[in-house]
This record gives structure tokens, sequence and C-alpha cells, in this order.
């Protein structure tokens, strides 16, 4: 499998910046991990309730990259959430 392309992104996400998708490309995920992030971006419980193992490796990358995307529930609609510090 190859890795994302920048049309891959942006068909799957549709909406990020030159330095979010830069980020997903580099992080070497495939179109399948990038489908696996968003679903468990759009409902984590079902995953969780059909006992799939929570996201790792490069799917986790996605995650959090992807959710850095979703408004936080405290912000108005339309704002991007602040960017959060990876922890070591």
């Amino acid at each position: 499998m190859t890795g994302l392309t920048r049309d891959d992104v942006l068909k799957a996400v549709g909406h990020a910046d030159d330095v979010t998708i830069a980020r997903i490309i580099a992080s070497g995920a495939t179109i399948t991990e990038l489908a696996e992030a968003q679903a468990w971006l759009a409902n984590d419980e079902p995953l969780m309730n059909a006992g799939r193992p929570l996201a790792t490796g490069r799917t986790r990358e996605l995650v959090d990259i992807l959710s850095e995307l979703e408004p936080a529930d405290d912000d108005e609609p339309g704002q991007l959430s602040p960017p959060t510090v990876p922890q070591d």
C-alpha cells in the first residue's frame, strides 16, 4: 500500500490547512488507516462495543491530528480547538 496524497487527504477530510495535511501525509498512514481514524472520531462507542481495540500506531496519530480540527465542546461553532502538545 502506498502513503496518502494531498488529494486523498482533502477528499477524506475536506477541511484542513496545509500544515495539517502535511502532518497527515508525513505520518506514513494509508487511506485505510485514515478511514479508521475518522470512524473513531465519528463515534468511538460502537467500535468499542464491537470489541475493537483502541486505535494505535499511525491510526492513533491520525486520530490525534484530526481531533485538532474538531471544535471543542465549549468553543463556538466553526472555531478550531487549540493544538494539543504531545506527551512523551
